[in-house]
């Protein structure tokens, strides 16, 4: 077959046909190779961190033992509107926590107390603090199983851990004895290890009841009110119900006096 030269193959032009390579594209091309390296490894050290960070949340979670992720902005000031609202987003900033004050929440139930502790507890899992939720039935109840089985000192170690200790439901049972002093003595040895949340549907006049002695209740309340010296007084939060509607007073037709 016939070869036709009159054509000279790409790869055997000379060198003046060829086209011109530029000093900057070796560069270029190198430029461009390290961007995309780096951006590949901050992608994926980025994503390293943030699920280390996740892992961590879902860890402090775990450990709270909170019974429900509930936020200080659902909670409906509007039906509750002797409440604070200025103190509850103050308590929002978390500031009690690193003064290591204690919070009080008093009212009836059924007013949102459990909620904005469990809010102020989810706030500060995400702040990256370390919580713990429990009643205080199930407080005495584990203490004095540790008690018995001679764990007492593991306990009061596990109970000073927490940044944010959450009480709740102080009052709706009794505590006498031996069961209002292990309330008092988890409170107590907080002091200087970090905050805790109380909650109770009794005023505070009403706490002999619930111990069963005036003088353990003033102990308890004194313990449960005590802060670091440099820290603000302790915040108490106080629920009222909400207003009833006044009833319609009933009349009755007068009559005269019969002689």
């Amino acid at each position: 077959m016939a070869c036709s030269l009159s054509q000279t193959p790409a790869a055997y032009q000379p060198r003046s046909r060829r086209q011109a390579v530029t000093p900057e594209q070796p560069s270029s091309w190198g430029t461009k190779a390290t961007r995309g390296y780096t951006q590949f490894l901050h992608d994926l050290l980025a994503a390293e961190v943030a699920a280390t960070e996740q892992r961590r949340l879902d860890g402090r979670f775990r450990f709270s033992k909170l019974p429900a992720r509930k936020t200080v902005e659902q909670f409906d000031f509007d039906a509750q509107p002797t409440l604070d609202r200025r103190l509850v987003e103050d308590l929002a900033t978390l500031r009690f926590i690193e003064e290591k004050a204690n919070v009080l929440l008093i009212g009836p139930p059924g007013v949102g107390k459990t909620h904005l502790v469990i809010a102020l507890g989810n706030k500060a899992v995400h702040a990256g603090y370390r919580v713990y939720y429990t009643t205080a039935a199930d407080l005495v109840a584990r203490t004095s199983r540790a008690a018995m089985e001679g764990r007492w000192a593991t306990t009061m170690r596990f109970w000073n851990g927490p940044q944010l200790l959450i009480v709740d439901e102080l009052g709706y049972l009794p505590m006498p004895g031996e069961a209002a002093s292990h309330l008092f003595q988890v409170i107590s040895r907080r002091y200087e290890h970090g905050s805790i949340a109380l909650t109770t549907n009794r005023a505070v006049a009403d706490w002999g009841a619930i111990f069963e002695d005036t003088t353990v209740a003033a102990a308890v309340l004194a313990a449960s009110c005590t802060t670091r010296p440099s820290s603000r007084s302790p915040a108490t939060a106080t629920h009222a119900p909400p207003p009833r509607r006044p009833q319609r007073p009933t009349t009755r037709p007068h009559r005269p006096p019969q002689d």
